[in-house]
Formats: structure tokens, sequence, C-alpha cells
């Protein structure tokens, strides 16, 4: 009792928080608010708060435990949104919603809440009259508390740090087979899991994940069938005198913990570790992320991440983040009589995580040859008498002594020169000792440093030079967006029209055929120009389309492919600005015959349209004067003729990118089932965002069903992405396609270059060339890795 009596006199006044009309046991009731700054609903004991925490530099709502050094937070509402101002508040209102800034928080309540309140337990509990209609136990973020229960379906999904409750990196589902698995926090394939209670088979429905109050955690499928996980150790006597609270958390860095909080009468608390699912963490896969490996030999037994030699790390405070390659592989595959072009290092102990391209029977020597000599290999693993080869990311490597592989990692020989001049800065704990034949090319170094002192020079003056004759091409670019001084017919070889001549051609603008982002198009006819064509009109105002008419001017201005619709002509005349096109087929999209069942194009048609379209992207990437993207491929953006020739069109948020360049993109709802991940992050794009967008729209040629529902855009679908992924596991492709009767090699092919093109990382998608190449059945694809689904 005097206990209790502490927590409720003290301990609120202790950690600095005003309990809603000063009584601990207060509810929340209708009208009631909740502010930032100087409120908060605590239990009756005074152990655990609600309302808002600090997030960043503002706060989100949640549950956290009092009295602890750092505040930790058991569970979190809407973990992915941006931090609340500090003048935000939390309300329930009169019609029964919470609401923050008049946007629901609960948005799966079932009944209009009349009360809400906390437990002691930490369970926040919100009411219709007496009953329950939610509870946060039964919404588990990345904890559960003593007295929770998980329930078969139910997952646990890491927080990105202690500080930030915003969805993580790792998942602990309870699968429906009766297991609790450990994954990485994506499609939770099978390849992605690392630990598991090996549960397989249960009587899942009735599964029960108990976490009880005397802190034991273990399965329960039935009376007879307990399985035990972890329990806390009860030998303590002194715990009689002592509040504990026992919680179990899947931590940011992907292990499986157990906590027990002991409070003491004087407001001091004792954390202690109970249990964890790894003692290593190496084992989590992706603890390390692409292209680094995690080492668990290093001093005080501790663990870290290192690049692979060749690339560098994302964020040297952030090493988890993983590295990227500082080297293009074109290095690799450089003339084979120089024999200082490129260079391996050995790594002991070593293993790669993902699925080798290439697995063969063949001694360390021939592995070593065979890897040097395949442009596609970055890195190979030998272990028995097999040589195992790996393109980029390099995924789930880890290092132990315990382990008898041997890692053979390709480089540049300039990149091998740079890390043997920087070895005591650059040191990987798993790179074998020097042999002769290192050292003798260390006593080269000196020999080098001259002619490649020489060759550094020439790559700047170069490099000056390139700089120098960018900016004047860029110069001469940006006279398209100044308008006043645009001097189209020097730098483009398109026709000039005036106002009235195309006034004249639509009829006053008459026919309208459809519409862009920043007008209207209309039909008509020009002397002298070949068949009909289609009359673009900026008509939105010059803040809103000015930026995108010149960009899609830009863009198509030297363009000049089959499978790219054709710029005939332009208009400025001050305000009036106007582009001229080749008519398509009454401007008749692929969006509008995919999903017609009266004009679907058969299996062989729909591939040569995929084919086209492929080949059109490619030569946007790679046949102009600059690289292209599009930023916009979705089937609203490929045109089809008379002859059913597909053309890609719409190039109003077109960029051109310099070799390696990178660019920021806003992003609108119509595109979104169509954009890649890294531009929904605003992230910098690369041409990869196309290749993104195509696999989407090449999975949806495949189906012929959309990504999205047209009539309302912003609500992307599951289908087909997730399902054309899991028809691929199961091997039932036929799924998809319905009665429509296709060769099984040609729609699996298919299936597996969709898939590739739309990975979530950038650099594990192939570039079009690649995807042109395979479709065609030049290239095999490579079984997809799971994709994560935005």
């Amino acid at each position: 009792m005097a206990y209790d009596e502490f927590f409720r006199t003290f301990l609120p006044f202790l950690v600095l928080v005003h309990v809603v009309n000063s009584e601990p046991h207060t509810n929340i009731t209708l009208g009631s608010r909740l502010y930032p700054q100087n409120t908060s609903l605590i239990s009756p004991s005074g152990t655990f708060g609600f309302g808002f925490y600090k997030k960043a530099d503002g706060f989100a709502v949640g549950i956290w435990m009092i009295g602890t050094p750092e505040p930790i937070v058991t569970w979190a509402a809407n973990r992915d949104g941006a931090p609340l101002s500090p003048e935000a508040f939390l309300e329930l209102n009169k019609t029964g919603q919470f609401l923050i800034w008049s946007q629901p928080i609960f948005e799966n309540l079932k009944q209009p809440a009349t009360s809400a309140s906390l437990l002691d337990s930490g369970n926040f509990v919100i009411y219709n009259g007496t009953e329950v209609i939610w509870e946060s136990f039964q919404h588990p973020t990345d904890t559960i508390l003593g007295g929770q229960v998980m329930t078969v379906g139910d997952n646990l999904v890491s927080s990105v740090s202690s500080s930030d409750q915003s969805v993580g990196r790792f998942a602990v589902a309870f699968q429906y087979d009766g297991n609790l698995v450990a994954y990485l926090n994506t499609l939770q394939a099978p390849l992605d899991a690392y630990w598991s209670t090996g549960t397989f088979g249960k009587q899942f429905e009735n599964g029960r994940l108990i976490l009880t109050e005397t802190g034991r955690l273990y399965l329960n499928f039935s009376v007879e069938d307990i399985h035990k996980i972890a329990a806390a150790s009860s030998n303590n006597n002194s715990l009689i005198k002592k509040a504990t609270i026992y919680r179990a958390k899947l931590d940011p860095d992907g292990n499986f913990r157990l906590y027990s909080h002991i409070f003491d009468k004087n407001g001091s608390t004792t954390m202690t570790v109970m249990w964890s699912a790894l003692q290593n963490m190496c084992e989590v896969n992706g603890f390390c992320g692409v292209n680094s490996y995690c080492s668990s030999n290093i001093a005080g037994n501790g663990v870290d991440c290192f690049c692979f030699p060749g690339f560098l790390y994302f964020d040297w405070k952030k090493k988890f983040l993983g590295c990227y390659q500082n080297f293009t592989s074109d290095s690799f595959c450089a003339r084979k009589e120089n024999s200082l072009s490129f260079n391996v290092t050995l790594l002991q102990h070593m293993k790669i995580g993902g699925y080798p391209y290439a697995v063969m029977p063949m001694l360390q020597a021939e592995c070593n040859d065979s890897c040097m000599n395949d442009c596609d290999c970055f890195a190979a693993i030998y272990a028995s008498g097999t040589c195992s080869k790996f393109t980029p990311p390099l995924i789930n490597a880890k290092r132990n002594e315990n382990q008898s592989e041997i890692a053979i990692v390709k480089q540049s020989y300039n990149n091998f020169l740079v890390q043997s001049s920087n070895q005591s800065s650059l040191h990987h704990p798993s790179a074998e000792e020097d042999t002769p034949a290192r050292k003798s090319k260390w006593k080269m170094i000196p020999i080098l440093i001259p002619p490649f002192g020489i060759l550094a020079l020439f790559f700047t003056v170069l490099a000056v030079f390139s700089f120098l004759l960018y900016q004047r091409r860029a110069h001469e670019y940006q006279k398209l967006v100044e308008m006043e001084n645009l001097g189209p017919k020097k730098e483009f070889t398109l026709q000039s029209f005036s106002y009235s001549e195309l006034e004249k051609a639509t009829e006053g603008f008459k026919e309208e055929i459809g519409s862009c982002s920043y007008g209207k198009i209309y039909g008509g006819i020009i002397p002298g120009v070949d068949g009909k064509v289609a009359v673009k009109r900026l008509e939105t105002s010059v803040d809103e389309g000015e930026t995108e008419f010149a960009a899609e001017m830009t863009a198509m201005g030297r363009v000049r492919h089959k499978n790219v619709i054709q710029l005939i002509g332009f208009c400025l005349d001050g305000a009036k600005k106007l582009l001229v096109y080749e008519l398509m087929m009454n401007n008749r999209s692929l969006e509008d015959i995919l999903y017609n069942d009266e004009m679907r194009p058969v299996w062989k048609e729909r591939m040569r349209i995929a084919l086209d379209v492929a080949r059109g992207i490619h030569y946007l990437h790679e046949g102009c004067e600059f690289c292209i993207v599009h930023c916009n491929i979705r089937p609203k953006s490929i045109l089809l003729n008379k002859n059913w020739t597909a053309k890609i069109s719409n190039f109003g948020s077109a960029k051109l990118l310099m070799p390696n360049q990178k660019a920021n993109l806003a992003i609108d709802v119509e595109r979104l089932g169509y954009s890649a991940p890294e531009w929904q992050r605003n992230a910098s794009i690369s041409e990869k965002v196309d290749v993104y967008s195509y696999g989407i729209v090449l999975l949806e040629i495949i189906c012929c069903t959309s990504n999205i529902e047209h009539n309302n855009p912003s609500k992307i679908e599951a289908f087909p992405t997730r399902l054309v992924y899991d028809c691929f596991m199961a091997k039932e492709l036929r799924k998809l396609i319905g009665d429509e009767q296709v060769d099984l090699e040609p729609l699996e092919r298919t299936v597996k270059v969709g898939l590739c093109c739309i990975q979530n990382d950038p650099n594990q998608r192939p570039s079009m060339k690649t995807v042109i190449l395979m479709l065609e059945g030049n290239v095999e694809p490579p079984v997809p890795p799971p994709a994560i689904f935005s």
C-alpha cells in the first residue's frame, strides 16, 4: 500500500507530468483535450502515461513508461507520421472521435467513443459506455507488456531507433503455420528469416503469444501444447518488496528481448535484459546494410559493420545503412590484356546471403579466375570445392571464425591501390594477411605513383573541360526556359507555327481529344503535315504550367525514335505556348485498350507492345545526347498508332541528366502507383525510377489489371504486384492470365523481368538494355528477390 501511495503522490511530479484534473484515475471523456506541453493521462499507479511524447523536433502520440531515466515508448500511434507541432492537441470530440488537428487518430473504431482510460498494465482502452471498443494491447507496435497476448497473424515491427518510433527494418510475425519468426521487414520471405521458435504445424488457429505479469513468455496452442520461450528468474526475494514490469520488445537492432524494470521505493529504476533471442547480432539478416558485412570478431565480443573492398559507407555515423560502390562495372570489363585493370581481395571466414547467379564446382584458383573474367561478378564465395558468384548488392554478409568459406571480392586496381595506401584507416578485419604476391604489389606502388599522378592531372584537366562544355550546353538548354530569349529554330529542328495557324488548323480549338498536366490537347489538320496532329496548349497559370511546358519541349526537341512520340513543332506567341505532335490513333492510350475486354490485345501483341515501350525508354536513357528520365511511365502515357506500335508520350515531368547525375522530383497523386520507392521518399532519382515504373506497367500488361483504381487514383491496390509475386513463388502463374492460352516459358520469363524491375533498391533493378535482352530471350532473367510493395 505504501508503495502504491508513493507512485500516486510523488511520481507524476518527479517526471513533470500534469494529470488531467489532478486525479490519477481520471478518464478521457467527451470534450477532453490533451496538449503536448502539460497534460497527459496517467495510469492509476503512475507507472504509464498516455499522450504526447517528444519526437525529433516535435511530438507524437503514444504510451510510455514513467520513472525510467529515458522515456521508453511501449506503443505509438501513426508511427510514420510527421512530428506534431507544440500547438497540436488530442481531442475526444462530441461525436466520439479522437482527433488531432481534425484528423482521426483511431480510424478503426467500430463505434463512437464515450471515454478512454489507461490501465496499470499499460493498456490504453477506449469505451462506448461500458463496452470496450478498442485497446492498444490488440494493436501492438514493437512491444508487448506483461498481461498482453498476441494472436496468430499479429506482427511486431521494430522502430528506427529508441528515440524514433517510426517503422524500422525488422519484424516478428506470428505466422499461420504456428511459427514465431523474425524477418527483415520486407515481404517476410523465407530468405529474410533469421530466428524462429520452430513451432511448425501447431494448432495455429488457437495459437497465442503470451507475456505474463510475472515475466513468463510462451506460445500457447492448447492446454497440452505450450511452448516456452523465456521466463524471468523468480529466485530474487527482493522482488517481493519491489514493483516489477516486464516487456518483450523487438529492438531496432532486430533482436527480440525480454526486459524487466524494477522500481525501488526511492524512485530509482533498474532495467535488466532477462533473455535475448540472439546472442550474436551478426545472426540478424540485414543488421548491416547492402554491400557490407557484419563481423563479430572484434574487441569486447561486440559486432560492427564493414564495407566490402571497393565500397564506401553511405553514412560513417550509421554504418548499418550499408555501403555504395565507388566504381562502375565497366572497370571490370576493361581490356583483359591489361593485368592491372582490376584485382581481387580474399576475405576469410565469410558468408554472403541472397541468391548467387551462378554455382559451379571448381577449385579456389579456378573460382578466382572465373570471377576475374566475368564482367557480372563482383564477389564469389568459395567453400568445399564450390564457387558461388554474386552481383551487387551484396546482402546479409557475415564473418565468423567458425565459418570456413572464403569471399573473393573483385575491385578495380585503382581502388585496390587506394585501399592499400589507406590500410590503417580502412582496415577490414577479415582481409587475409599479406602474401608474397600482395607484398610484391605493394612494392610497385612507389613505381606506379608518378604515372598515376600524370593520369590524375590529365583527368582533372579533362573534367574541367567537360564541365565547361556541359555549362555551355546547359546554357543553350536554359534558353528554352527563358521564353523571351528562346531560339528554337537554331537549337532544334522543329517547325515554328503562329498562333493563328494553329487556331485555324484546330478550327478554333474545337475538337478536344485529351488533356495533360498543364493544359488540353486538340486535334487538327495542318497543310503540308502528313496526317492529323495533336496540339497541346498551355492553359494553366505560368507558375503551374510553364516549367512543365519547357521541360517537355526541351526533352523532345531532338528525340527521334519510332517508339517515342514525335514533336513536330511549337508556337511561342507571348503568353500563348503550344506544342504540335503527330496524332496517334485518335490519341488512344495503352490504358484505354488494356482494361477494355472488347479491345484487349492477345498475349503476343501485348508482348510486342511491352518491347516497344522498353526500346523507347532505353533510347531515352542511352540513345540521346543527355539521359532523359521520363518520370511518368504509366499506361496513360503510352500511345498506340494505327499499326498498334507503342510510343511514349507526356514528357511534362521529364528530366535531363548528365551521366551519373541524380535529381529530386515532386510526385503527384496520379503517378503514385507507378513511382519508385526512393521517389516517394523524396530521395534523389536516376533513370532507375523509369525502370521501376516500367516494371509495374509490364505486370499490368501481363495481367490486364491496373495497380491503381482509375476512379480513385490515390488508392493503390495490392494487385498486381503482390499477387504476381505470390503466384510466382507458388508456381501458379496461369492464375494471372485467366483462360488465355500462353506458353509457360515466356510467361515465367516476363514475370521475372517485371519483378526484377520493381525491386526496392535501385541498384537491384536492371538497366533497360538488360530488360530488352531478357524479354527477347537473349539473357536469362535471374530469380527475383522479394520486393517491398510501397
